[in-house]
């Protein structure tokens, strides 16, 4: 649905996109993360013919951004991160001017309001006046602005800034169950929310692509090491013990010893080794009731400062 190809942007001397290249397909829901500054709006403006690229190029729904802006547009429904709202409208009459501006009338015209309304939890505030309304319902507004005109992709752009926590979970609710429709690329910079709501996520430093994958496909890229969890009923210095004789592991630490009869470790070990069934044998021969034992996953944050740190250090390398 969207491809794009050695897309770049300068500002005079400030280099803010440097040859991205990605793609998203129909149905996907593609997180952009990234720092404030990192590029991530930029591309978004240039996806949406708002701003033309110094060079490269994308293609939406396989008309080209720069030959045919045009037909682009009429594909695509935009929520900037400053929402183009008239506060001195009522929601009504600012989506239908929306809708009219996107050439739809008449019958078709009251089924897509009636739509965007229910889809996006609006119907309470259809009469109000848009300076009335809380931040999180002006993002919704926001949003059925977007969606009006049934577009095919959805370029949202930092959707859930300034949201309390309960309208985040509703924005995020919302754009998973857009999903099922439409091809969806949102930007952030909040670790989290790429990991609630992305089927897949690209990661932009310096305006720099520095990774592209699913969390799986990241976190397998980022690790240095495999870590597990073991809890087992025993005394510290028995499975303190116990583990110096594990030949796989490399390094241990005790997380929680609060009981008295419990002990829990974090058990590290080379990628390339599977420490379980040397642990399993352990626990065995000493006959330690096992309480737990998996692998525990690197977190987002800790994905996101490896392939970041790497990238920085192969661009100086390069420099050099």
């Amino acid at each position: 649905m969207i491809d794009v190809k050695n897309l770049t942007m300068h500002y005079g001397s400030t280099v803010a996109v440097d040859d991205a290249s990605f793609g998203v397909e129909k149905g996907e829901i593609l997180g952009m993360l990234g720092p404030n500054g990192a590029g991530k709006t930029t591309i978004m403006r240039m996806l949406t013919t708002y701003i033309v690229p110094t060079s490269g190029t994308a293609t939406v729904g396989g008309y080209d951004i720069i030959q045919n802006p045009i037909e682009v547009r009429r594909m695509i429904g935009y929520l900037p991160e400053t929402i183009p709202l008239y506060s001195d409208m009522q929601v009504c009459h600012y989506l239908k001017f929306v809708a009219k501006s996107r050439g739809i009338f008449g019958k078709k015209l009251r089924e897509r309001m009636d739509w965007v309304v229910d889809t996006t939890g609006t119907k309470e505030v259809f009469k109000k006046g848009i300076g009335e309304l809380s931040k999180g319902f002006r993002q919704r507004v926001g949003l059925a602005q977007a969606l009006i005109h049934d577009p095919q992709v959805l370029i949202l752009d930092e959707p859930t800034v300034g949201l309390d926590p309960l309208q985040v979970v509703d924005v995020r609710r919302l754009i998973r169950s857009l999903a099922r429709e439409k091809t969806i690329i949102f930007s952030t910079h909040i670790l989290q929310e790429v990991e609630a709501v992305s089927d897949r996520i690209v990661i932009i430093n310096e305006g720099r692509i520095i990774a592209d994958g699913t969390l799986e496909e990241l976190e397998s890229r980022a690790k240095k090491s495999r870590r597990y969890i073991l809890t087992v009923e025993a005394s510290k210095g028995a499975v303190v013990n116990g583990i110096a004789r594990l030949s796989h592991c490399s390094s241990h630490k005790l997380l929680d010893d609060t009981d008295g009869r419990t002990v829990t470790f974090e058990l590290v070990c080379p990628l390339t080794k599977d420490i379980v069934p040397e642990v399993d044998r352990l626990v065995r021969e000493e006959n330690w009731p096992l309480r737990e034992l998996k692998e525990d996953r690197i977190t987002m944050e800790e994905t996101f400062i490896a392939l970041t740190r790497a990238s920085m250090a192969a661009q100086r390398a390069e420099g050099q």
